[in-house]
């Protein structure tokens, strides 16, 4: 990643990256960036925002935000845009499904990495097309997120939530954390703008995604794993948040896997 903006001498490119050990660290840099889980499932966090990164789905980081991606055996291809040449006005962090000529124009960009020398013509104007692509492609922002906070009982909240994911209640979060109920409540929705339950539902539902895309795992064991009582009903709820069952969205992902390692 770019830590901050160098004396960059072309208008945009690429890095990619093959994360076997952990990479984590925050920063934030004067370019727009948007990158690609090739394989394995990746995660954002910028300082509101926990975003999960699933393969075939792209993050969006406009310049300026600070965030910190989590890359553990991973791969991921990130185009960088410099925003005085390239008009790309989502002004906020996002998670977009990547269609396939956005896939292929980002995996074929790696041939024009963002510290090379030159901006030649071919370059520009592969980009400037690219960039067409994908303000198409901001246009469908998904709900593959949960909100953040700096307040440290939402955050204790938030962390013994995500690790009990399989049996947590507002009971055991509220003895765990030492607050009440009724605090639970109010300062959680307070703080994030959701209901505690709400939370815990999209936590479940994200935790089951990246189960999805990085596990065999049969859909009745990621059930139990999250904490739905049954492959039904982690099915209903993946396909009201979704859109789509989760045997769909695996079969998805399972695809591109088989076409990009042939």
């Amino acid at each position: 990643m770019l830590p901050m903006r160098r004396r960059l001498t072309v208008s945009a490119g690429t890095v990619e990256h093959h994360a076997t050990e952990p990479i984590s660290y925050w920063h934030r840099h004067d370019l727009h960036e948007i990158e690609y889980a090739v394989s394995g499932s990746a995660e954002i966090r910028t300082r509101s925002t926990h975003y999960l990164l699933p393969p075939r789905y792209a993050a969006w980081l406009p310049a300026g935000v600070e965030h910190s991606p989590l890359l553990r055996d991973v791969h991921t291809v990130a185009v960088f845009f410099d925003p005085t040449v390239f008009s790309l006005p989502c002004p906020r962090a996002a998670i977009i499904p990547v269609p396939p000529v956005l896939r292929e124009m980002m995996r074929y960009a790696v041939r024009w990495p963002i510290e090379r020398l030159d901006d030649d013509p071919e370059a520009f104007a592969f980009f400037e097309a690219l960039a067409g692509v994908l303000r198409q492609a901001l246009a469908q922002e998904l709900p593959l997120s949960l909100p953040v906070s700096d307040d440290p009982v939402i955050r204790d909240v938030v962390a013994y939530t995500a690790a009990h994911l399989d049996d947590v209640t507002a009971g055991a979060v509220c003895r765990a954390v030492g607050i009440s109920e009724r605090v639970l409540r109010r300062r959680f929705a307070a703080e994030l703008g959701q209901t505690w339950r709400d939370h815990l539902q999209h936590a479940r539902l994200l935790r089951a995604m990246s189960l999805l895309s990085s596990t065999t795992q049969p859909v009745g064991e990621i059930a139990a794993a999250v904490g739905f009582g049954s492959a039904s009903a982690l099915a209903r709820a993946f396909r009201t948040w979704t859109g789509e069952a989760p045997t769909a969205y695996r079969d998805r992902w399972q695809s591109t896997r088989a076409e990009l390692s042939a």
